[in-house]
């Protein structure tokens, strides 16, 4: 074996052994529970055609078993929300038996300007006390869009070093960090493994978005960074390099299987037509590819 061979094996080890087997040794069994990313009714939340509490409740009536609400359809973000909505959402939550799987915020960590990073460093830091009220396990995170003129590297530089100082805070309220790979920054399997790898914390992990990745086999991709998954975006589409093709569901979810994965799969919905009949059409499929 040479040096890079050596290496890549080194980074490799931490990155399977978490996830694809328990402590004891033996073979981890899968297990599956499907959530609903609610961005899938960004358009009717941002027009205020239904409120988040019509859409949880429209979650429940699917037979989700969670929900993933985004921090923006929470009143007065990016500042924190007063305790009373997030003490309802609570409670309406549990007595419709739904989890919430986790939530998200905007941020952009690959900008030149030092201290907008910073600010999005306070951002993320802010909706970990949220998560934390809230009872989401899980808060999402973006690399963002870099700009043009500085190097591959120095951009790296910028992001683990925001990660770092992120997930050492959430790290300290029990509130994992997920790293998604949004069509930006990040846009292949090794860079977000590389990446993750580098901040080298076990309260950073991945959210495994299967339109996110720009390459000529996005299952390929899928397959390399799942051992780092802790949450995901399941869309109806995929992309290799740019042709959008529909998802191959029963393909996906073998190899979900295949890795041992135990957790949520949340479900979004993208584009035109109204959410409310998009998404009850996935979910059959989802449902038919899992039987």
């Amino acid at each position: 074996m040479n040096r890079r061979d050596l290496i890549k094996s080194a980074l490799a080890a931490p990155l399977l052994a978490p996830f694809a087997w328990t402590q004891s040794g033996k073979a981890r069994q899968p297990l599956l529970k499907l959530s609903c990313n609610l961005f899938t009714f960004n358009e009717p939340l941002t027009k205020g055609t239904m409120t988040l509490a019509q859409v949880i409740d429209y979650c429940a009536e699917l037979g989700f078993e969670a929900v993933d609400p985004t921090g923006y359809y929470f009143p007065g973000y990016p500042e924190a929300p007063p305790d009373p909505a997030l003490n309802e959402v609570k409670r309406q939550a549990f007595l419709l038996g739904l989890d919430i799987s986790g939530t998200g915020v905007r941020n952009n960590f690959v900008q030149s300007d030092a201290a907008k990073r910073k600010a999005d460093i306070e951002i993320v830091k802010r909706w970990v006390g949220v998560s934390v009220k809230l009872g989401a396990p899980v808060l999402r995170v973006f690399a963002g869009r870099e700009e043009t003129g500085p190097s591959t590297t120095e951009i790296d530089n910028w992001l683990v070093d925001c990660l770092v100082e992120c997930a050492e805070y959430a790290g300290r309220y029990g509130i994992l960090l997920a790293l998604q790979n949004h069509r930006d920054f990040i846009d292949t399997a090794d860079h977000l493994n590389a990446i993750i790898a580098r901040v080298g914390s076990p309260w950073l992990k991945v959210h495994l978005d299967i339109g996110g990745f720009r390459t000529d086999d996005p299952y390929k991709d899928i397959e390399q960074a799942l051992p780092n998954a802790i949450n995901w975006q399941i869309k109806e589409n995929v992309f290799s390099r740019d042709q959008e093709m529909p998802t191959d569901l029963r393909k996906l979810f073998g190899i979900i299987r295949n890795g041992g994965y135990r957790g949520y799969i949340p479900l979004e919905t993208l584009g035109a037509g109204d959410p409310r009949e998009k998404m009850p059409r996935f979910l059959a499929r989802v449902r038919e590819a899992l039987a």
